[in-house]
């Protein structure tokens, strides 16, 4: 039986010719080197650095700034997440962030220094931002210092929940100047004197994603190595804008994941002698789940488009630096994929706990999407102040 994709409404058609076969190499590679291992890597707790280099042989390091479209670049996130969302948490904070921040913020040094490395993955890179005490107040809140020494600076504090931070070459390392209070950002080389790393252990989502706990203890650093296009947090908005919009992405893969895994269920389950797919109350889940992931894509595709043309305000339809609409993005698809895998998880019974049905990792990981890049609740807030002018958050 052929089946209808997932992508109910043809979003993909929007992509150029280009694109599409871009995305279809994509999906052959995904296929072929991540889908048959990828539950078995999540019960491990293992990272597959052996398919790096395949990876990087696509070429999809940060696609617009190789011409691609805002919209190619999410579809990317969505559909490595639909196969395995620690392989795409693994590409967002290599390429999104910490390759983006090269690009963005890196000297000519520092770029001729890194960047050729980094795009082929000959070095993989991490972002230190969150802290032990200060995951949403961070900007306001942050405790690790930077103290500058002549022609380098000190650097102490801890980081936590650190992706890719146990085996990455580099950390993209953002601390507080005490003197000024200004935010600085650091090209730290991982194996420096005073850097420790350790992994957080017994996650329940996205456990092939070696997430570490981060101390450092006057680790010295060259002002080389310190990012000059940083002088203050507001400075990095447009990073985390945009690792935000792609956590929505994923939230939009997590769907069409469940739509796929809970579709076929219910075709191929016989009970009481007939498919699952022939009870109504099935069928109006699944048709749910669809819808959701529908609703879901095609925000994040307006989202896209907002992204190249500009941003209006809610307020006055004035211009915006887009973090709200980019926080209406992420709140709404991580919501709405929340209730997507848990009707998809209910399609499968019991066997939607185990990960042999994929099922379940899927559930799981949908957790850490619904919490990381702000909170459902902190994303909440940050629209509601852009839509009446006043703050909640205190």
């Amino acid at each position: 039986m052929n089946l209808p994709d997932a992508d109910f409404y043809a979003f993909e058609d929007l992509l150029s010719a280009r694109e599409q076969q871009k995305l279809a190499e994509l999906r052959t590679f995904l296929a072929e080197e991540v889908a048959p291992h990828a539950a078995q890597w999540w019960r491990d707790a293992y990272f597959p650095s052996e398919i790096l280099p395949k990876l990087a042989a696509l070429e999809l390091s940060t696609p617009v700034q190789q011409g691609y479209s805002p919209l190619f670049a999410g579809l990317v996130i969505a559909e490595m997440t639909r196969t395995d969302t620690s392989i795409a948490t693994f590409f967002m904070v290599h390429h999104d962030l910490f390759v983006e921040a090269l690009h963005a913020f890196g000297s000519e040094d520092q770029k001729d220094r890194l960047l050729a490395d980094a795009l082929s993955l000959r070095i993989t890179g991490a972002f230190a931002l969150t802290e032990p005490e200060h995951g949403s107040d961070v900007a306001g809140g942050m405790e690790t210092t930077a103290v500058r020494d002549g022609n380098s600076w000190l650097l102490n504090g801890s980081k936590r929940w650190i992706g890719n931070g146990t085996f990455c070459d580099y950390m993209l390392l953002w601390a507080r100047e005490p003197e000024s209070g200004k935010v600085r950002g650091f090209l730290l080389d991982a194996s420096l004197p005073g850097v420790q790393r350790r992994r957080i252990e017994n996650k329940t989502a996205l456990r092939t994603v070696q997430n570490a706990d981060i101390t450092l203890t006057d680790v010295r650093v060259s002002e080389a190595d310190r990012l000059a296009g940083i002088d203050s947090f507001e400075d990095i908005k447009h990073l985390l804008r945009g690792s935000r919009i792609m956590v929505g992405w994923q939230a939009v893969g997590a769907q069409l994941a469940a739509v796929d895994i809970a579709r076929a269920y219910a075709v191929e389950r016989q009970q009481f002698g007939r498919p699952l797919a022939s009870f109504q109350l099935i069928t109006e889940q699944l048709v749910r789940m669809l819808g959701n992931t529908v609703a879901s894509t095609g925000m994040l595709a307006r989202v896209a488009e907002l992204e190249r043309g500009g941003y209006p305000s809610a307020v006055g339809r004035r211009s915006s630096d887009g973090m709200a609409q980019a926080a209406l993005a992420k709140s709404y698809a991580s919501r709405k994929m929340r209730e997507t895998v848990a009707l998809g998880r209910s399609i499968l019974g019991g066997n939607g706990i185990v990960t042999d049905y994929r099922m379940a990792k899927v559930f799981a990981d949908a957790e850490a999407i619904y919490t990381y890049e702000g909170s459902y609740e902190i994303n909440s807030l940050i629209v509601g102040r852009d839509i009446t002018g006043i703050s909640a958050l205190r």
